[in-house]
């Protein structure tokens, strides 16, 4: 009775074979999970009736569930990122083992595990107490969290580094953000991270972004490949009861433009209107409603799920019919991710990729407009309030291009020219030079052009407020050109090659180490989105009506060769050595791009202003800046005739001598600069 060696072997040989606890994501936030209102506006124990969309999500990340991959496609602020974390924490108690979250950069993997999930560990005895609390522990740092006992842990990595996602080889994996990633030096990450999970049959791998650029959008791309599921819910009137899913057009079609507030979807059953009030009954699963799969057979391998903005309760109807009305409208831009409010709107609102214009309108068309609608060359339309200067810097010479902006995204193509090696040839002494912005004549040019004055419709003398030049490829000789005018007018830009990256963003170069260096030219050079800014060149080519937001006004006479350069790039698919397709733009055979390069050169500048943050009253007042600035006075005849014999320069004249007076000043004080500089 005391000792039964046979009973020993057999409780042993139970426990062995004892099929392991199973793993409820959804049953652990509930017990587990408090909110504190430092972390979201709804605290409080995790509630499913909030947010039940995500519970057969969770279920399919269970094991349970036989597929390896989720995929969810979402809509901005909508509570994704809890999903993931539960997915995550919920992992390291329940089935411990390792854990690789991925976002797009290191600096994000950063920044989540600080203001994410650390907070979320400390807020949650039942996971807290699996994770070492001392800062200087090997096991605790900001990308590697190991559990107290060995057990398992969460290594966070950025899809930019290779290095950081062969680290472990996970069973579990979420890739955040995926429809931001770039391919890295050593292809494409999201292959490689897939790669890190291969070898464990029952994988799990959660997939979750908000959608970016179609063609080539990953999360898009990802949920496609499964079973495309879309939450139904039962129409609200007790006599119909019918499924539907809540798709945008079915409210945008019922807006009525003056009263957003009543913003609604109607039953495609029975012609009854849905308001928000209906939303917190129909969403529940207890009522109905539930998860449709367009291609159920593929459930085994791949869950794929999209919601939006309708289903969650962290935004109102109201808000999103607005903010569609003032897209149709031309209303202010709101602050994007640099490729335009409409692409804002369908990623952020609707959860849905933004189908791009890969390629630009026929050139002739874009001319034929031109020379139809346009203005006279080097004459600022009224529209036109601020105006920017965009160069282009090459071996051989810099172009300029200038281009006025005003209200309801307008742009106005005002005049264009080319500084080379004949820049100066009108000066004593003048010899044959390169043309390149390293030689003084062509330097002397910059500043004449930085000086120069430009008349508007009403005979008004008007100067570039800004001036952005390319700082990429020379970029010592266009620094010590730039270094000598001010901060607020010049600035230096380049383009970068990450489309999901801001609009503009200072340029930062990094050591071996991966430590941000500070360059002489640190606080006026910037980098911009190119990508997202050729996207929008391209969208805003399309419209010809003048009263749409966006529209591109062309000044009359540039040329075939002109409008041949703004259209000369195309987006187009690339395979990687990996055999893996990314979207790249190619310049088009026989073509150049300089003219593309100094518009979007110029729309940095203009950002780097805030020009498309402006709002209605700012603009009012620079309106009423230049309503201030008297337009020359024009006499009749008489009082023409009456200035002949009088020897006195005519208000041209004065402005020209005015302006190379302030060119010879600023030449010498260049030139003091340079001495005191050589001393």
């Amino acid at each position: 009775m005391l000792f039964n060696p046979e009973r020993m072997a057999y409780s042993v040989l139970a426990e062995i074979c004892e099929p392991p606890p199973s793993v409820d994501y959804l049953a652990w936030a509930k017990q587990n999970i408090e909110f504190s209102e430092r972390i979201t506006d709804h605290p409080g124990k995790y509630n499913e009736d909030l947010v039940p969309f995500f519970s057969e999500i969770l279920r399919a990340l269970s094991p349970e569930d036989p597929c390896n991959i989720v995929s969810l496609a979402k809509s901005a602020q909508i509570g994704g990122t809890i999903c993931a974390n539960i997915f995550t924490l919920g992992s390291l108690d329940m089935a411990p083992g390792d854990f690789l979250y991925v976002h797009p950069t290191e600096e994000n993997a950063s920044r989540w595990s600080k203001t994410k999930l650390m907070p979320l560990v400390r807020e949650m005895p039942a996971v807290a107490k699996l994770f070492s609390q001392n800062s200087r522990d090997a096991s605790n740092s900001v990308l590697y969290k190991e559990r107290i006992d060995g057990r398992g842990a969460i290594q966070a990595a950025g899809a930019n580094s290779p290095a950081g996602l062969s680290m472990i080889s996970p069973r579990k994996q979420v890739q955040d953000d995926l429809a931001k990633w770039q391919m890295n030096e050593a292809g494409d990450p999201e292959a490689q991270a897939d790669s890190r999970s291969k070898a464990f049959f029952n994988a799990k791998v959660f997939k979750i972004s908000t959608p970016m650029v179609e063609p080539g959008c990953k999360i898009t791309a990802n949920y496609r490949e499964g079973t495309q599921e879309s939450y139904h819910v039962p129409c609200p009137h007790k006599e119909c009861g019918g499924l539907q899913e809540l798709r945008w057009e079915n409210m945008r079609d019922h807006l009525d433009p003056e009263h957003p507030e009543k913003a609604h979807f109607v039953c495609i059953h029975c012609g009854g209107e849905i308001h928000e009030h209906h939303r917190e009954w129909m969403v529940l699963p207890r009522n109905g409603a539930k998860w449709v799969a367009k291609y159920p057979e593929r459930a085994r391998r791949h869950r794929s799920f999209r919601v939006w903005m309708a289903y969650s309760p962290f935004e109102r109807w109201e808000n999103l019919a607005r903010e569609w009305l003032s897209l149709q409208a031309g209303g202010p831009e709101k602050r994007d991710n640099g490729s335009g409010a409409e692409q804002t709107f369908f990623n952020d609102w609707l959860g849905l990729a933004y189908e791009a214009d890969n390629k630009a309108v026929d050139w002739e068309v874009l001319r034929d407009r031109g020379e139809e609608q346009g203005f006279r060359r080097g004459v600022i339309p009224a529209e036109a309030l601020v105006l920017v200067l965009g160069l282009d810097v090459q071996g051989d010479r810099v172009e300029w291009l200038l281009v006025g902006y005003g209200r309801n995204r307008y742009r106005a193509v005002i005049d264009h020219g080319v500084i080379d090696n004949r820049a100066g040839s009108h000066l004593p002494g003048y010899k044959e030079h390169s043309g390149h912005i390293s030689e003084p004549e062509v330097r002397a040019a910059l500043d004449k052009l930085l000086q120069r004055e430009w008349t508007d419709d009403l005979g008004r003398k008007r100067l570039a407020d800004r001036l952005a030049i390319d700082g990429n490829a020379y970029t010592d000789d266009v620094w010590n050109w730039v270094r000598k005018h001010p901060k607020s007018r010049v600035i230096m830009v380049r383009g970068g090659n990450t489309e999901a990256a801001p609009p503009i963003v200072q340029t930062k170069e990094y050591d071996k180490r991966g430590k941000p260096k500070k360059q002489k030219w640190s606080s006026r050079f910037f980098t911009f989105n190119a990508s997202a800014f050729k996207l929008r060149l391209y969208r805003d080519y399309k419209k010809s009506d003048p009263e749409r937001a966006g529209y591109i006004r062309f000044a009359r006479g540039f040329g075939d060769d002109f409008y041949q350069q703004a259209t000369s790039e195309a987006r187009v698919p690339e395979k990687t050595r990996s055999g893996h397709t990314r979207y790249v733009w190619k310049l088009l055979d026989g073509r150049r791009n300089e003219i593309i390069d100094m518009l979007n050169q110029s729309l940095a500048g203009a950002y780097r202003w805030g020009v498309p943050y402006w709002t209605d009253e700012e603009w009012d007042a620079i309106a009423d800046r230049l309503g201030r600035i008297e337009a020359p006075q024009q006499g009749d005849l008489e009082d023409q005739l009456n200035r002949v014999e009088v020897k006195t320069e005519t208000p041209a004249e004065t402005t020209a001598t005015e302006a190379s007076s302030r060119l010879a000043a600023a030449l010498a004080r260049a030139e003091r600069a340079r001495q005191r500089n050589n001393r």
